[in-house]
């Protein structure tokens, strides 16, 4: 039973233990001095006067913390209805210090609920910020998450399946850019999976623009890992920084040059790279201009940096205004090399060909930065994935900062503009 005391926002399905967990947090405090106001939309604080400093009472946006009136709720069934909106949501209740209660997590999946990488993600996120979870265990459809203060030092987080190590990234990267010190996470799983982009993805796609918005990581593959097995191994060092920097990328411009990577690892022989970038090269010199210079690499893994067998091909595309562009394929069994290549060639090919100045798989990824920017953010992508739009209700959601899409077409590109600023 809730006590009767509770503030009425917080529903009564809310578990009375949950609530008392609010409650102590509360009571602990956030940063010296934060009060939220009852529209929980703007935070007044009092700086201490030091000096006799005239001015050092003031107001100002900041982060406060935990407050039992302040429970964000999020139904986890909305557009995409994956486990993006937990990422997110955790990462931006991690960063900002929100408590948040998920409900119906991926409620339009064939096996809705907690899988094994969502809940190392989750858990990673809280030990990062001395995080208190209900709610975190495989096939559970309701998660609550209590942010504390922000650590810093090492962590490991191991998903003991083949789960994505990317995906693992897109919920701690925010993160620890405003941990209390340096960070380093070992984090393993699968570093090349289904439905999740590859590390390489994130090694040569992504941060290139994330650097844009500030974004400062050192990233270092050890070992790869493929389904079933997993056991790829990453490590990634971060060092704080006081806040996120809006990005202004509006002008695609002209391809320069591209980069085809295709890789196997264990048991199988090059060949099949050979064939995979032959394939990708051939329907690449077909549909973009004959000026663009591609360059091929078919790379055999050693023994030691791979986790039994895989295939896969990684294609970077480069423009003479800065974007950069990424088409990506997983071998499968059964699947023949020439298919893979022309998979990953093809969605490069179809997003360079959307007019935007990031490919569809980036634009999503980018919205978590663009509201915490300090400054206003403009990017320019092909027509919104759903992916993009769960990102943005999310943002909106838990960061009170509002989106803006102008000329969205399902056949053009469109704006995605925000005024960030949320301070952390």
């Amino acid at each position: 039973e809730v006590p009767a005391e509770v503030p009425a926002e917080v529903p009564a399905e809310v578990p009375a233990k949950f609530v008392q967990l609010l409650r102590g947090m509360a009571e602990r405090g956030g940063r010296d001095g934060a009060v939220l106001n009852s529209a929980n939309k703007k935070r007044s604080w009092k700086a201490p006067d030091k000096g006799g400093n005239k001015d050092a009472n003031h107001e100002k946006p900041i982060v406060s913390g935990p407050r039992v009136d302040s429970l964000l709720h999020i139904d986890g069934s909305v557009l995409e209805g994956g486990g993006q909106i937990l990422r997110n949501a955790v990462a931006l209740s991690c960063i900002l210090r929100k408590p948040i209660h998920i409900t119906r997590i991926r409620a339009g999946r064939d096996r809705p609920g907690l899988r094994p990488q969502h809940l190392t993600g989750i858990k990673l996120a809280s030990q990062l910020c001395k995080g208190k979870l209900d709610g975190n265990e495989v096939h559970s459809s309701d998660v609550m998450f209590v942010p504390g203060p922000m650590e810093q030092g090492k962590f490991v987080a191991d998903t003991k399946t083949a789960g994505s190590v990317s995906l693992l990234l897109q919920t701690a990267l925010p993160c620890l850019h405003f941990a209390a010190g340096p960070t380093e996470c070992h984090l393993i799983g699968g570093t090349n999976a289904d439905f999740a982009p590859p590390i390489d993805y994130f090694e040569k796609v992504f941060l290139p623009i994330a650097s844009k918005l500030g974004v400062n990581l050192d990233c270092r593959i050890i070992k790869r890992g493929f389904y079933p097995k997993g056991g790829g191994e990453v490590v990634v060092k971060c060092s704080p920084i006081d806040h996120f920097k809006p990005i202004q990328l509006t002008t695609p411009g002209n391809i320069t040059h591209v980069d085809i990577a295709a890789h196997v690892a264990g048991a199988l022989p090059i060949k099949i790279a050979e064939r995979m970038s032959s394939t990708a090269r051939s329907y690449l010199q077909h549909h973009l201009p004959a000026s663009v210079k591609l360059q091929v690499d078919n790379i055999q893994e050693p023994p030691h940096a791979a986790v039994g067998s895989g295939c896969w091909i990684m294609i970077v595309a480069y423009s003479n205004t800065g974007c950069v562009y990424g088409g990506s394929a997983l071998g499968k069994k059964g699947t023949p090399s020439e298919s893979v290549g022309e998979e990953a060639a093809t969605s490069l090919v179809t997003d360079i060909q959307s007019g935007g100045c990031v490919d569809s798989h980036l634009q999503d990824q980018l919205v978590v930065f663009m509201a915490l920017a300090r400054g206003r953010s403009t990017l320019r992508t092909g027509p919104l994935t759903l992916h993009t739009k769960t990102a943005i209700h999310v943002a909106e959601l838990i960061t009170g900062v509002k989106f803006r899409v102008t000329g969205e077409s399902p056949d053009s590109f469109c704006v995605v503009e925000c005024d960030g600023g949320v301070v952390v």
